[in-house]
């Protein structure tokens, strides 16, 4: 059984600027695990740096406010939405609220730098 505590996970800044904590990623645990999942946050009034990822991507909010941007689109998102990003798309996302903007990433197949543009 693997059981990771966000607490132990180190954070980092991740190439689009948000503070991420990876908790299960196939590269760092010894699994059979096709995706990789993250912890990450937007701290107020910042914004991810544009990005694409050769790879599907679904982001779930815990947590604060924000604007979504995929391609040219944009929606506003909250505590429970789940959204879908296609592979290939630029995207970003604002914390549009008064407190840290907290979500889940899970990447499928699994997160890998060669995989991501930094717009």
């Amino acid at each position: 059984m693997l059981i990771r505590k966000l607490s132990v996970c180190e954070e980092f800044v991740a190439g689009d600027g948000t503070l991420l904590r990876e908790l299960l990623h196939p590269d760092k645990q010894a699994i059979e695990l096709r995706y990789s999942l993250a912890h990450a946050i937007v701290p107020v009034g910042q914004t991810s740096t544009a990005h694409s990822l050769k790879t599907s991507e679904v982001y779930y909010i815990l947590s604060g406010m924000g604007e979504m941007h995929i391609d040219d689109e944009v929606q506003s998102v909250e505590p429970g939405d789940a959204i879908y990003i296609p592979p290939h798309a630029v995207q970003f996302i604002h914390n549009s609220g008064l407190e840290p903007l907290v979500f889940v990433c899970l990447v499928d197949p699994a997160w890998r730098q060669e995989d991501e543009t930094i717009y």
